[in-house]
């Protein structure tokens, strides 16, 4: 089944790394937030991807080119018929990438219409964004998207919390305070979807459409929007401080993600 990832934002809210690089390439440990997912993916056995690119998308087609520069270690001869030698293998060998240019200032809807030929006319695939990472169940999500038979499955999520909470009585006086509570109550879209090739039927040839918008409108109107509840892990990357987070987590050997 091909895996279909956003990778185009702009990612602004994230300026102090997208001004020099596009979201999904920003670091966690020694790799980007994109091979993070991709390993994750690659661990169910999903390993044909399809990169939706726009802003800075040849960042990423560099990263891809020169993949094994990236993770081995190398041997140079230097002298005048230079020879490169690649020390050891890597787990990405069975890994298929498709680099799409879908856009610089396209919205999410148009991305995923713009890779139509690549997904096998009546098959099912995965799709998810380039900026966030999580421990969902992708082999139970997809088991409850075949049972929904509906157009798309998207993961059902608890938000990270940003603020402290409070607990105080009726006179105001304080007796919890917690900074940044793990989970907040409700859900959220938090990507890592499943879709049926119906969904293309939903997306319009708009590049200013948003994904969010009318097409998820329209499939919840026509009763084709199932969800797929997680409640553990799940983490987006848009601010400094959730970059900063997520490579703390990563460092200390605490990843719920990292599977492999």
């Amino acid at each position: 089944m091909k895996v279909v990832i956003l990778c185009g934002g702009k990612g602004t809210r994230l300026r102090e790394e997208t001004e020099f690089r596009p979201k999904p390439m920003v670091p966690i440990g020694k790799q980007p937030i994109l091979w993070h997912i991709m390993k994750y993916y690659a661990h169910f056995g999903h390993r044909d991807f399809v990169l939706c690119l726009g802003y800075k998308g040849d960042y990423i087609k560099d990263y891809f080119r020169n993949y094994l520069w990236n993770t081995c270690d190398v041997s140079l001869s230097l002298g005048q018929e230079s020879k490169v030698r690649f020390m050891g293998r890597h787990e990405e060998e069975d890994w298929r990438v498709t680099l799409a240019d879908t856009g610089e200032e396209s919205m999410t809807a148009f991305r995923i219409k713009s890779i139509q030929r690549y997904i096998p006319k009546g098959s099912l695939f995965l799709l998810t964004y380039g900026d966030g990472l999580s421990n969902i169940d992708i082999k139970a999500s997809i088991k409850a998207h075949k049972q929904s038979g509906k157009v798309c499955t998207i993961s059902a999520v608890h938000p990270a919390g940003r603020f402290g909470s409070l607990q105080m009585d009726a006179k105001g006086s304080i007796h919890t305070f917690l900074e940044k509570p793990q989970m907040e109550t409700a859900f959220v879209n938090g990507g890592y979807m499943i879709c049926d090739y119906r969904m293309f039927d939903y997306l319009p040839s708009d590049p200013s459409m948003m994904l969010e918008r009318v097409p998820m409108a329209n499939l919840a109107r026509d009763g084709e929007l199932n969800s797929f509840r997680h409640e553990g892990f799940w983490q987006p990357m848009d601010t400094y401080q959730e970059t900063q987070y997520l490579n703390q987590i990563w460092a200390a050997g605490n990843a719920p993600w990292k599977v492999w």
